[in-house]
C-alpha cells in the first residue's frame, strides 16, 4: 500500500494489496477498498462504503456520504462499488436509505464522469456509462451497458433498460425500454440503438426483430397492449424481444413513448 502522509485514513478501514491513497484524501470508518484501487487527492470515501478491486476515484470525488433525503435519520446504510469502476472528478455517490432497502449499488466496469450524481438507493448494472453532470434521483435503476449523456436528469424510481442510450441534456420521467435510443425534454424514443447493439455483438437477426418490435410499439396506431400481443404473434423465439416485452409488462412508471 501507498498512503500519502497527508491522507486521513480511519484505523478500522480495510485496504487491499496495492491500494494507493493520494494526498489529502479522507477514508472514513468501516470502509473497505479492494486490491489495486487508487483514491485521488482530496477524494472522500464515506463510512460503510465498499470499493472493489482496481477502481479509481479521481480528485475531489465524494462517495458514501449520507443520502440527501429528509427521511434519513442516520441509519447504517451502505454504498457498494464494483470492480474496475472509474469515478471522475467531483462526482458524488450517496449511501442508501432504510426505506429504500439501505443500499446503493454500482456494478463492475462502470464509468461515472465528472460532476455526475448517483443518489440514494440507485442500482447500476455493469458496463454503464454516465457522462458529465448527469444526475440520477433516488431509487433509479440503470441496467447493463446503458449510456446516459451529459446533463441528463433522471426522475426517481425510473428504470433505464439495458443497452439503451439517452442523449445529452434529456429529462427522463418514465422508464426507457432496453435497446432504445432516446433524447429530449421530456425524453422520447428515437428508435433502436443500432450502433450500440452492433458494438456489443447482438446478432443481425435479433436487431431485425427489435426493429420490428419497436415499429409496432412506437410507430403504429396500436396501443401498448395491442402492440405487445401483435409482437408475441409475429416474432417467435427472440430472447431480446422477450426481454423487451417483459420490461414493458413490469414497468411501474410506464414507458417513454
Amino acid at each position: 500500500m501507498k498512503i500519502h502522509p497527508t491522507a486521513v485514513v480511519a484505523p478500522n478501514a480495510c485496504l487491499g494489496e496495492g491500494v494507493q491513497i493520494n494526498p489529502y484524501a479522507i477514508i472514513e470508518e468501516d470502509v473497505t477498498i479492494g486490491a489495486g484501487s487508487v483514491i485521488g487527492s482530496h477524494a472522500v470515501v464515506g463510512r460503510l462504503t465498499t470499493i472493489g478491486n482496481n477502481c479509481r476515484l479521481f480528485p475531489h470525488a465524494v462517495v458514501g456520504m449520507p443520502p440527501q433525503d429528509l427521511k434519513y435519520k442516520g441509519e447504517n446504510t451502505t454504498l457498494t462499488i464494483g470492480n474496475n469502476t472509474v469515478i471522475r472528478e467531483f462526482a458524488t455517490l450517496n449511501r442508501g436509505t432504510a426505506a429504500g432497502g439501505g443500499k446503493t449499488f454500482v456494478g463492475e466496469n462502470n464509468f461515472i464522469m465528472a460532476y455526475a450524481h448517483v443518489a440514494h438507493d440507485c442500482h447500476l448494472g455493469k458496463n454503464v456509462i454516465i457522462a458529465n453532470a448527469a444526475n440520477l434521483a433516488g431509487h433509479v435503476t440503470v441496467e447493463d451497458y446503458a449510456i446516459l449523456g451529459g446533463l441528463t436528469a433522471v426522475h426517481q424510481f425510473v428504470i433505464i433498460g439495458s443497452y439503451a442510450i439517452v442523449g445529452g441534456a434529456s429529462a427522463v420521467v418514465k422508464d426507457i425500454v432496453p435497446f432504445a435510443m432516446a433524447a429530449g425534454n421530456r425524453v422520447q424514443i428515437q428508435g433502436v440503438n443500432l450502433i450500440g447493439l452492433k458494438r456489443h455483438g447482438i446478432p443481425a437477426q435479433e436487431i431485425i426483430n427489435l426493429k420490428r418490435a419497436f415499429k409496432l410499439i412506437f410507430h403504429s396506431k396500436l396501443n401498448t397492449t395491442q402492440a405487445l400481443l401483435s409482437i408475441s404473434e409475429q416474432i417467435k423465439d427472440s430472447p431480446n424481444v422477450n426481454r423487451l416485452i417483459d420490461f414493458i409488462n413490469n414497468s411501474q412508471r410506464g414507458i417513454s413513448k
